[in-house]
This record gives structure tokens, C-alpha cells and sequence, in this order.
């Protein structure tokens, strides 16, 4: 379970990715189209193409951790 504590900012895709992507992936979209740092304990959330799908990484401090959610 992610439990964020404190302030925190969340993140939201407007376009979609492909879900083959891992965390390193998506943690280069991160830095690469959004000009953000992956490891800054926000909260990004990426929509699968049908939008039925959603990707959620975030950095603990002590790793990232990608969580699928369908």
C-alpha cells in the first residue's frame, strides 16, 4: 500500500502510454517529457489507451514502486 505522507504532489498523464513500459520507462517520461525528477517523492499516475488501465510510480525514499491498477 502507498501511503504518502506530509505534502505531496500527484501527477496526472493526459496522454496515454504503453503499458510494456516498466518503471524505468515510465520514470524516463518522467524526466525526459515532463521535464521532472522521478525521485522527488511525487506521485505520477499514466492512463493505458483505453483509459481502463492506470500506472502509479513513486519514490519512498528507499526505491521507486510501480503499482498496476486495472
Amino acid at each position: 500500500m502507498i501511503s504518502p505522507s506530509g505534502n505531496f504532489k500527484l501527477y496526472l498523464a493526459s496522454k496515454p502510454v504503453d503499458f510494456r513500459k516498466g518503471m524505468d520507462g515510465l520514470a524516463a517520461i518522467v524526466m525526459n517529457e515532463f521535464e521532472l525528477d522521478p525521485f522527488n517523492g511525487a506521485i505520477f499516475i499514466f492512463r493505458s489507451k483505453r483509459a481502463d488501465r492506470m500506472k502509479i510510480i513513486v519514490w519512498d525514499g528507499t526505491g521507486a514502486l510501480l503499482r498496476n491498477s486495472f
